[in-house]
């Protein structure tokens, strides 16, 4: 830490964890869970969508989505989270962390309710608002990715600040979860008032007419933990760093802090001048020195988040595939239709429950104590190995004595994916680039894990097919199968691995550390040892 730091960035780094902090994590954590819900509800209504919109009479089996359909329903949130993210971290750093953040909520919040609702008088019309309301409420999403990582890292101090981004990102965990459970609970009620027969006893009355507003209540909840935060999130103070270092307002920054401290900051204007001129706080994102700096940062932050996301969303949004070939949900031709979303909603929740939500926690309890860059790696590694380890022996796993290895091993590389980089690559890009970019850096490294998204849950969806045409989804061309597409998982997993090693460890240093914000021209800071006048300790130069 540098001795021209400013006294308010100083107390911040070494303030004790205290209340603030907790208020902070659950402010910012409700927006990641009801991003969450939102983005992970719809696979559990997927297949009543498609019973309710594409019923064909005399068929053997429940209708489903075309293709074209279920990669629209299921992707559109994507590409409105894409958007969003970088629309919104752009506009972190140009109009202040707070101000975006409220809007980001509101939007999440309306476009909930408004997917709930869609209308329209054939299939395709209400399936093209559902699209459109998606959209929408992605884009919503994608801002509170960049802002929540990096108001929670801005707040935080040295010590604790990876588990309190990483605690933010856990309540995504809780997110899924709760939309499981809900469903469950949605789906218990309509089953226990309208009791229908099985499809292949009935196919017409297997799914009743009230089951249209099983899908539309379970979208529109998502709307109820955004709205209940909207009050505090408007409380909350702008962050000191945006405000001292970005918008260079001493005094601001040190009255904010003083009230969320509880102790007395002097303004430090004229410090706040000397550092925000310094030539190395003038570059932008796209100059010259930026690469220099930070080209290699941004690489290993947009790479790792890339890869991570296409094993992570292939395997997320397939699930209820997995378990149908396994045989956890019976063949849909065997349940009504609100059964169906009982089993579906039931299975989720079980891997939820026991690899899902204790994968992020594991990191935050373990994330300040051996660094981002190893529990990264670490990760990375058991992904590969439980890919291979799926994929290799794959006709083993599908015999039904197997089943209960199967999802052992598929709970495995999941626990991994969350006690290992799904929450790092999340923590790590708040971290090190400076406080004028930090949001739209931020919001470009999570932009590119929202395009591997869509590389999983679209690309995935075609090559997980069967080679064998006649044994293939309805509308869909033959793929490489499930087990080649395990060994493809695999082997983008390992590309993870190499490419972590371009990411910086950030563990146990201030922000103006990692980002160099206080240095000089020549990349020196003030001589190699650089003393922190607030704590009285020597600390190396980053």
């Amino acid at each position: 830490m540098t001795k021209d730091n400013l006294q308010v960035l100083n107390a911040l780094d070494v303030a004790k964890t205290q209340w603030y902090h907790f208020t902070a994590i659950i402010i910012a954590g409700m927006g990641f869970f009801t991003d969450a819900y939102d983005l992970f509800c719809i696979s559990l209504v997927t297949k009543l969508l498609g019973r309710i919109y594409y019923h064909v009479d005399g068929a053997a089996k429940p209708g489903t989505l075309p293709p074209n359909v279920s990669a629209a329903v299921n992707g559109v949130a994507f590409c409105g989270t894409l958007a969003g993210q970088l629309f919104f971290g752009w506009l972190g750093d140009k109009m202040g962390r707070k101000r975006v953040y409220g809007m980001t909520l509101m939007l999440m919040v309306i476009c909930s309710v408004a997917s709930g609702l869609s209308f329209g008088h054939n299939a395709k019309s209400v399936m093209a608002t559902l699209c459109f309301f998606r959209f929408w409420l992605g884009f919503g999403i994608g801002g509170d990715y960049p802002l929540s990582a990096t108001i929670m890292s801005e707040y935080a101090n040295k010590k604790t600040r990876g588990a309190f981004i990483a605690a933010v990102f856990a309540m995504q965990g809780f997110g899924i979860m709760a939309g499981g459970i809900f469903a469950i609970i949605i789906s218990s009620a309509f089953k226990a008032r309208f009791d229908a027969p099985a499809y292949e006893d009935n196919p017409l009355r297997s799914t009743v007419s009230q089951a249209d507003f099983v899908w539309r209540i379970i979208l529109m909840v998502g709307a109820l933990p955004a709205a209940l935060t909207y009050y505090w999130r408007m409380k909350m103070p702008e962050t000191a760093r945006y405000t001292a270092l970005v918008a260079k307002n001493a005094k601001q920054a040190a009255s904010d802090m003083s009230k969320v401290l509880q102790v007395d900051l002097e303004a430090e204007q004229q410090k706040v001048e000397q550092i925000t001129e310094k030539p190395a706080n003038a570059f932008g994102l796209f100059s010259r020195e930026f690469l220099r700096r930070h080209g290699l940062h941004l690489l290993g932050t947009t790479s790792t988040w890339f890869l991570l996301d296409i094993a992570f969303y292939s395997q997320n949004l397939f699930q209820k595939d997995i378990f149908s070939a396994i045989g956890w949900i019976p063949p849909a031709k065997t349940m009504n239709a609100i059964e169906e979303v009982y089993r579906i909603a039931r299975a989720q929740t079980l891997i939820a429950l026991c690899s899902t939500v204790p994968g992020y926690w594991f990191t935050v309890a373990f994330i300040d104590k051996m660094g981002r860059f190893a529990i990264q790696l670490m990760g990375f590694f058991f992904m590969t190995v439980f890919m291979f380890a799926l994929a290799i022996p794959y006709n083993h796993w599908t015999h039904k004595d197997n089943r209960i290895g199967f999802v052992m091993m598929y709970s495995l590389t999941f626990f991994f994916a969350n006690f290992g980089p799904n929450a790092t690559t999340f923590v790590v890009p708040a971290e090190i680039f400076p406080a004028r970019l930090r949001s739209t850096c931020h919001g470009i490294s999570a932009a590119s894990g929202k395009l591997g998204a869509m590389v999983g849950a679209f690309g995935f969806l075609y090559l997980a097919q069967s080679q064998d045409k006649t044994k293939t989804d309805a509308g869909y061309p033959a793929g490489i199968g499930v087990k080649n597409s395990l060994l493809v998982l695999g082997g983008i997993n390992f590309l993870g691995i190499l490419f972590t090693f371009l990411v910086p460890e950030s563990k146990g240093k201030s922000l103006e550390e990692m980002s160099r914000e206080n240095e000089d021209e020549n990349g020196e800071g003030p001589g190699l040892e650089q003393t922190s006048s607030f704590n009285n300790r020597t600390v190396p130069a980053y």
